[in-house]
């Protein structure tokens, strides 16, 4: 694992801070080239397309004191990216190209780790209000104070709709938080976790343990690697449940899981009548319209019940995320009625009772307005 300390997409739009106090070190940094910011942002689609991507022009110069709980930067920044950007130091701007013209604002107190692995860029930072937040390759990824809704909601409106699953495979999901929602269950007698990368394990574990929690389960068995590999090597009819935690969201912009090959393993790796869920493009997401032909791509592969749900995670784009539930032909699955439902003991090694997930918003998560259910091919009523 290396230190970022060349090129960075959290750092892409800065605007210099003037500050009445400091007005005679800010004409030093002016002679030097250099400017004091605080604010990080995530790769925006205002951004030149040489500034895109965590590319950083070579005319700029960057230090940044990464993982060492500090955010404080100097950058020299061209007049015209200056001009456009916002003037709020010591912030974090979630930008995403679902939403242009936005940006949600954390408040950062301290970057507790800023580093990149071979595959990915994480950043880990101090919220005022919202507990630890994770950025993961410009996204959010998680805050401490709403990630139990979207951990849950994909964990248990999965196992809760089987009777009695006992072999479970979840594909990416690093953080360990399925993996706790999945210690919940007590007819599981074997968790799978394949994860690309080691350094989101060990990084979540340190900074985030009550997520994390989830590897203290001895029923979990972690494999580091490619999901995609692994799933064209697990024997047919393997798993009761497959938890997808590793793609972009399904839908019109998905690439992963819009793939029919990805899909179809997944289905060979699952029993008959075993099911799976993924994340999907969320409700006010432009590229929900075409829901329906992600619902009929997954019947035709499954064979079994298909449903779309939603549910609120105030930290995501929108303010919500979708879920795709799929079940394999063979016995028949009513994803809308939990027949394996969550009772007080089911506290797994988090050892508390779910915070968002119940019986009856299991049921209301399949409730959709009039226009979410025109695109996901459902009768109007």
């Amino acid at each position: 694992m290396e230190q970022v300390n060349g090129s960075s997409c959290y750092v892409d739009l800065l605007r210099k801070r003037v500050r009445v106090e400091e007005e005679e070190e800010e004409e030093e940094d002016d002679e030097k080239g250099g400017v004091d910011v605080g604010i990080m942002v995530s790769p925006s689609s205002l951004l030149p397309s040489t500034l895109r991507n965590g590319t950083i022009m070579s005319s700029n110069k960057f230090n940044y004191n990464g993982g060492k709980g500090s955010s404080k930067l100097s950058f020299a920044v061209s007049a015209t990216v200056a001009a456009s950007t916002p003037l709020v130091p010591h912030w974090y701007a979630d930008m995403h190209p679902a939403c242009p013209g936005e940006a949600r604002l954390y408040e950062v107190e301290k970057v507790l780790f800023h580093g990149r692995s071979k595959y990915q860029e994480l950043l880990v930072f101090e919220s005022k209000e919202h507990g630890k937040v994770a950025i993961l390759d410009g996204y959010i990824q998680l805050t401490e104070t709403d990630e139990f809704a979207y951990q849950e909601m994909l964990t248990h409106l999965n196992l809760c709709s089987i009777p009695n699953p006992r072999k479970v495979l979840l594909i990416g999901g690093g953080d360990g938080g399925i993996l706790r929602e999945v210690s919940r269950h007590t007819s599981v007698e074997q968790i799978d976790i394949i994860e690309l990368d080691q350094m989101i394990i060990d990084i979540y574990r340190k900074f985030f343990p009550d997520i994390a929690v989830g590897y203290e389960d001895p029923r979990v068995r972690v494999r580091i690697g490619d999901g995609v590999a692994f799933l064209k090597k697990v024997p047919q009819g393997t798993y009761d449940a497959i938890i997808v935690d590793a793609f972009a969201d399904m839908g019109k912009d998905a690439v992963e899981l819009n793939d029919e090959d990805l899909l179809l393993s997944i289905a060979d790796a699952l029993c008959p009548g075993g099911v799976v869920s993924t994340p999907a493009a969320g409700i006010w997401t432009k590229n929900f319209s075409n829901m329906a032909e992600c619902i009929e791509r997954c019947r035709r592969i499954f064979g079994g019940s298909v449903n779309y749900a939603w549910t609120t995670v105030p930290s995501y784009t929108h303010g919500g995320i979708g879920f795709m539930l799929c079940s394999k032909k063979g016995p028949e699955v009513d994803f809308k009625n939990p027949i394996n439902p969550l009772g007080p003991r089911n506290l797994g090694v988090a050892n508390r009772p779910p915070k968002f997930y119940n019986s009856e918003i299991h049921t209301a998560a399949f409730c959709l307005p009039s226009f979410a259910k025109k695109a996901t091919g459902s009768e109007v009523v």
